[in-house]
């Protein structure tokens, strides 16, 4: 594996994150003003009070919603906070500077001076991987950032990041994609073994597949809105990996969740699942801080291997 730079260091050194996507989010997570801060509030509180200090958010969660939210709360701890934001490539953003300017509105509406990580929400219709990571060195030059990465890109952009940031002396800290045990495409395609080899930490969106995961969804009781109807045939697929989750979760005296989760870290994987209420990020804390066993992970393998893309 490549040197990991001290820069990126600490990204190595997280185990678990909170997503936190669900914050201002009305179409898929239901996000309802004021009567929904409460209990992310308590989400917030008590992740860090578990020691999950790794916060994802980015400008487009809830338009802006959420990086406000994250940006008040933080306000109001005395805990230390890793913050990774990222920017979106709307199409009208067409030149490296639409870049620093988006990180620079993004840490007003967080009160910050600088993030630690800001990140590339997907690739640019208009601009080149090349061309967006010139935006992004700028950003680490002017002290907005103190690490850069992508997120959704697949291994051929991903490594043209890389090469474009090394040439100017920076490391690609990170690249976040979807992982879970039932959306396996960047362990499948190299993404993930690409990721070790180069000291890129491999972060992991949707972990428990949207709440696939916890065990509470099924054909009989699908998730609420949208997600019930996209996930309509992938719920048929489900009810053999939920008993393998609960027999390995019984074993360490575990949750569902916290099986699914712990599968992401033994991949060597970031985990970020998203919490809207103290009961779920106390949940999610439990994935990280142990492991089960290479054959557990295996039975896990097995089960979901030919569950293909949802």
């Amino acid at each position: 594996m490549n040197e990991v730079s001290n820069e990126n260091r600490f990204l190595h050194a997280v185990e678990m994150g909170l997503g936190a996507w669900q914050w201002g989010d009305r179409v898929v997570w239901g996000y309802q003003p004021g009567e929904s801060d409460k209990g992310i509030r308590e989400s917030f509180d008590v992740s860090l009070n578990l020691g999950v200090r790794f916060i994802d958010t980015a400008e487009v969660y809830g338009s802006g919603r959420s990086e406000r939210l994250l940006g008040q709360f933080i306000k109001e701890t005395d805990q230390p906070v890793l913050v990774a934001t990222k920017f979106f490539p709307w199409p009208w953003r067409f030149s490296k500077g639409f870049i620093p300017r988006a990180l620079k509105a993004s840490l007003e509406r967080m009160g910050l001076d600088s993030v630690d990580l800001y990140q590339v929400h997907w690739p640019s219709p208009i601009m080149s991987p090349e061309t967006l990571m010139e935006g992004m060195a700028e950003c680490v030059k002017e002290g907005l950032t103190r690490t850069v990465g992508v997120s959704n890109f697949w291994e051929t952009r991903m490594l043209r990041a890389y090469s474009a940031l090394a040439q100017k002396g920076i490391s690609l800290a990170s690249n976040q994609l979807p992982f879970s045990l039932l959306k396996r495409d960047a362990e499948k395609n190299g993404t993930l073994a690409r990721c070790k080899e180069l000291g890129i930490r491999f972060i992991a969106y949707s972990p428990l597949a949207q709440g696939l995961l916890t065990g509470k969804y099924s054909i009989e009781n699908p998730p609420p809105g949208v997600r019930g109807s996209n996930y309509a045939e992938l719920l048929k697929k489900l009810p053999p990996v939920i008993k393998t989750l609960q027999e390995i979760a019984q074993t360490h005296g575990k949750t569902v969740s916290q099986v699914a989760l712990n599968w992401t870290i033994c991949k060597g994987a970031l985990p970020i699942p998203g919490a809207k209420n103290a009961r779920q990020a106390e949940d999610n804390a439990g994935g990280a801080s142990w492991r089960m066993t290479e054959d557990e992970v295996a039975r896990l393998d097995e089960v979901t291997d030919h569950i293909r893309e949802y």
